[in-house]
């Protein structure tokens, strides 16, 4: 018998449609599946099926076949073994464009399949419900798998389902005379994408078990793990792709836009709606991503407005002005307008009518907010040029961040404020902060997590007006920081992300007039620090952390 890759082209019979016959179905999801099986039904369509999805179906008054008919054997081993036979893998792994293939499944009274429905046992939601031992490894699927890759091996012939999102196209396609070889293609590459990512998800959880065993019997336990707090052995990201970007950070490179999927998916700025305008950019995206976490920074109504990554203006709002977001927006946009010209917005609240006034007014590549209002949307949409994005309702960040090196990857946890408090700030220089100036102070040290390092922010009544970011020294920093600001420094507050390890940077600060400064300390120069604050009585408070952002 002459092996496959023995056979000539001309051996082989060529067809693109594929009509629909005989299709075996066996989900654990059944999200779906009474309408895909009535479609079928009313096509025509033999529907074989396994256990809970095959009375699910009989159950709803349509004609199903038990596998064990087919096979001839009953489910055996608490349903452990029901597919596994040569009768339903047979008809998964012919290749029907061969006589010889069709001839031997006639020979061995064996029908052949065109469509496989297939979903797997829930394993990722059983480990997250915090099961333990055996009924985890009950929902690792065997059957499930290898009926998924035996039909994507054999796309050729069989078009392999395992997304219910995918049930409208195959219905279609089954009304309209068959799947296509394109259709089934992707199909196919979905089904090892989704087989390797539950592979994945099962490896990751026996890794688990296995450093849980290995720290029982070395004597430690989680309170030990402070050097890996929730790093596994291996790291793995899954992402669909979806969308081809017209190019990356310039017009030379290419660039896509990937959503994660999987365990640890959150909603983020990749799920966000676009209701009008251009398509996104690379560029875009990467400003929006910095302009969204910079606003979310804070509790308070807030805008942040980013270009090129960096804040031109970063503003909580003020209730008593009666649109706490539109005085936001205002306040943030006066901080460097001439920056912002072009730039990305996000807000943190429902984008106001009146907000919308101010944003049509400037020329802006992107605004992002978890929502508008009506009249608010109508204006915005409006614009020609302008991006509008709609964050998703349950929108969050990952629990872990990661960045690309050359042969690896650099994995942390995010730079947050949750549980901010001041508690821990120690007065080093100067009388204690007013209640005004001390907000001014908070406000900065947030808004400072924003800019790149080295990063010197300027506050005024809960407001940036002056930034210095990404200089290769803190003195040149503190140098554009206060060029910036202009004559508003003068009674500012100021925050550094990072020590000062010259009273140099500080006193370019101090001469134009800065009140108040909030920085992290730890320099073996701080005495010589604190001494420049002290000189000029100017209150400053380490914090004892720093927020580097690179």
């Amino acid at each position: 018998m002459a092996a496959h890759n023995d056979y000539t082209p001309a051996d082989y019979r060529h067809f693109d449609k594929v009509a629909v016959k005989r299709a075996l179905i066996s989900v654990s999801d059944k999200t779906g599946l009474l309408e895909l099986a009535k479609a079928l039904s009313d096509a025509g369509v033999q529907l074989v099926s396994t256990g809970s999805t095959a009375k699910t179906i009989a159950d709803a008054g349509m004609a199903v076949t038990e596998v064990a008919a087919v096979t001839g054997f009953a489910e055996a081993l608490d349903g452990r073994v029901k597919t596994l036979h040569p009768k339903i893998h047979g008809g998964l792994l012919a290749d029907m464009r061969l006589v010889q293939h069709e001839n031997q499944l006639a020979d061995l009274g064996i029908e052949p399949f065109q469509l496989v429905v297939v979903n797997l046992y829930p394993f990722v939601q059983t480990v997250q419900s915090g099961a333990k031992g055996d009924a985890v490894v009950e929902q690792i699927d065997i059957g499930g798998p290898a009926m998924v890759r035996a039909s994507a091996k054999n796309h050729a012939n069989v078009a392999i389902v395992v997304d219910p999102g995918n049930y409208g196209e195959v219905i279609q396609a089954v009304q309209s005379g068959g799947t296509t070889l394109a259709q089934r293609r992707k199909f196919a590459f979905e089904a090892f994408s989704h087989t390797a990512a539950y592979d994945t998800a099962v490896a990751k959880w026996f890794a688990s078990e296995l450093e849980t065993a290995w720290m029982s019997a070395a004597g430690q336990s989680s309170a030990d793990e402070t050097k890996n707090p929730g790093f596994d052995s291996k790291f793995v990201v899954e992402a669909d792709l979806a969308q081809v970007l017209r190019y990356g950070e310039n017009s030379h490179q290419a660039a896509a836009l990937y959503k994660v999927v999987g365990d640890g998916a959150v909603s983020g700025i990749a799920q966000a709606r676009v209701l009008h305008g251009k398509e996104m950019s690379y560029n875009n995206y990467v400003d929006a991503d910095a302009a969204v976490r910079a606003a979310y920074d804070f509790i308070e109504p807030a805008v942040a407005i980013i270009k090129h990554a960096n804040p031109c203006g970063i503003a909580v709002g003020s209730e008593a002005s009666g649109d706490a977001i539109a005085d936001a927006h205002e306040r943030a946009h006066m901080c460097d307008p001439i920056s912002a010209f072009g730039g990305v917005i996000a807000a943190n609240r429902r984008v106001t009518l009146k907000m919308a006034r101010t944003v049509a007014e400037i020329f802006t590549e992107v605004i992002v907010a978890p929502s508008y209002e009506i009249e608010a949307l109508q204006l915005l949409m409006s614009k020609k040029n302008l991006r509008v994005l709609e964050l998703p309702v349950n929108f969050s960040r990952e629990s872990l961040e990661f960045k690309q090196i050359s042969g690896g990857l650099l994995v942390q946890q995010p730079d947050e404020f949750s549980g901010f408090n001041t508690n821990s700030w120690k007065l080093v220089a100067g009388a204690p902060a007013s209640p005004e100036v001390f907000a001014d102070l908070q406000f900065a040290w947030r808004a400072c997590r924003a800019v790149k390092s080295n990063g010197i922010l300027l506050a005024r009544d809960l407001a940036s007006v002056g930034v210095g970011m990404g200089q290769v020294n803190r003195v040149d920093s503190c140098k554009l920081a206060v060029d910036r600001a202009a004559s508003r420094s003068r009674g500012a507050s100021a925050a550094s992300d990072a020590f000062f390890p010259f009273a140099d940077g500080l006193q370019i600060l101090l001469d134009s007039g800065v009140v108040a400064v909030v920085q992290p300390g730890g320099s073996v120069r701080d005495p010589e620090v604190i001494a420049a604050a002290q000189a000029k009585n100017v209150t400053m408070y380490f914090t004892g952390e720093r927020h580097f952002f690179h």
